[in-house]
């Protein structure tokens, strides 16, 4: 047992008498002192704040209330920085990556005991529906119910924790304690040999990784391009090399590229490759482009095999999807995908994982028509689908989440590592974020960063 086990097992009967007491002098409506936390909220366009805000309570029979020990930010945290999410409101919890010890259960909760350690799904759940009973969690039928969504998208997909009303409107995990629904099904226990440190990316990053190559299909043999050096495509390649890829081309700028290539895995270090798109040229008048590039680099001339997007729609290169976002006559550049779409070979695969909000313009439907390219939507990742399985390749040694984690801080600094994620600051890449609760450093994990 690690001593992060031991310890959650030690505080576990000290908590329970003290959230006896809690459930009837916690709370205004029943006459006592309103307990309150911290936790991260929107405040704004390009606005978020540390801030002391009411505990959660249990609403629901089903309820787990977690006693957050690691959360983290993830590169789709910054769309709702940046504003690009719809329905965001002021004072919003954010965070969809954490994991925790349970310290309150519902009367209806069967399998989470309080005092042990679990890492939520990134969306809820009902375990129930024709979706989640084939583990597609995250297009679940019951949990979100915003209208929007379902005329936008023709139906609707599972409700996040701290991602918008768009998505359910839950709070999320960036701060001490999160309210997790029907937590029998959202929760995964964490095994006492493994520390918080790694089993908090089965939360999302992991799970989106795998599920964008399981899902777009990566065959040995393969060439893959993946735009986008963050953490998410920094795994998706890592797992495209573990599925016998013979190259992994990589589309960002620096300096994400050197640091990502300091992180790389020894033993694929000959199937690396890096474009840095920021030195090429944009547009049909350009000499040398991605696409161009990439055709140069794979294939005899052909194009990668397959092309992952993990990027995001938001991010525009050219001056004209730049002023139709801005004046909101699309919500989504096309760019990338149409960079992908040109630049693998016929009959190639391509797969979005990256967040796309709606609606974009000048979409190269005809590449994609003309040269029977596969473009395949990945989906939000259904964790459940992945996570056991993940979670056991980090148990046996064969899947080490430490080599995209670059820094460790702390909760009261999260606003802050929000903006120097978003200036791509100090290489971070993926982040552990400590609570008040959160278990000693575990050994060879980063050191505290204090801001």
């Amino acid at each position: 047992m690690t001593s992060q086990a031991a310890y959650a097992a030690e505080q576990a009967v000290g908590h329970q008498k003290e959230n006896m007491q809690q459930d009837v002098s916690n709370y205004e409506e029943f006459g006592g002192r309103q307990e309150t936390m911290k936790a991260l909220v929107w405040q704004g366009k390009q606005r978020v704040e540390v801030v002391d805000t009411p505990q959660p309570r249990i609403l629901e029979d089903r309820d787990v209330i977690l006693r957050v020990t690691g959360t983290t930010v993830c590169g789709s945290d910054l769309h709702l920085l940046h504003g690009t999410v719809i329905q965001m409101k002021k004072g919003d919890i954010l965070g969809h990556e954490f994991c925790g010890i349970a310290d309150q259960v519902g009367p209806g909760v069967k399998t989470i005991q309080v005092g042990k350690r679990y890492v939520a799904a990134f969306q809820i759940t009902c375990g129930e529906c024709f979706y989640c009973k084939q583990k597609l969690s995250s297009q679940c039928e019951k949990t979100n119910s915003n209208t929007t969504a379902k005329a936008m998208y023709g139906s609707q997909s599972a409700a996040f924790f701290g991602y918008s009303h768009f998505t359910g409107g839950f709070a999320g995990g960036q701060a001490e304690y999160v309210r997790v629904p029907i937590g029998d099904v959202n929760l995964l226990e964490i095994p006492d040999d493994m520390p918080d440190e790694k089993a908090l990316y089965l939360s999302d990053v992991l799970p989106t990784a795998y599920n964008a190559v399981q899902d777009t299909a990566v065959y040995p043999g393969d060439e893959v391009a993946i735009f986008g050096a963050g953490p998410i495509g920094q795994m998706a390649g890592v797992f495209a090399a573990g599925e016998g890829a013979r190259r992994v081309v990589f589309v960002d700028a620096e300096p994400r590229l050197s640091a990502l290539a300091r992180r790389w895995p020894a033993e694929h270090q000959g199937k690396l490759a890096l474009v840095d798109y920021k030195t090429l040229g944009f547009g049909a008048t350009a000499e040398e482009t991605v696409v161009s590039r990439l055709k140069a680099l794979c294939n005899a001339g052909r194009g990668p095999d397959v092309a992952i997007e993990c990027a995001a729609g938001e991010y525009a290169k050219g001056w004209m999807h730049w002023l139709e976002m801005s004046l909101g006559a699309e919500t989504d550049t096309s760019e990338i995908l149409n960079e992908m779409i040109e630049g693998v070979r016929n009959y190639g695969r391509c797969g979005v994982t990256g967040v796309y909000v709606g609606y974009t313009n000048h979409f190269n439907v005809g590449s994609l028509m003309q040269r029977g390219i596969r473009l395949i939507g990945n989906g939000q990742a259904p964790v459940m689908k992945y996570w056991e399985e993940l979670r056991d390749k980090i148990q046996r040694g064969d899947l080490d989440p430490m080599q995209m984690v670059s820094h460790r801080f702390r909760l009261e600094d999260i606003d802050k590592v929000y903006y120097k994620f978003d200036n791509k600051e100090d290489n971070i890449q993926k982040v552990f974020i400590e609570t008040k609760f959160s278990f000693p450093q575990a050994e060879g994990t980063p050191e505290l960063t204090k801001l």
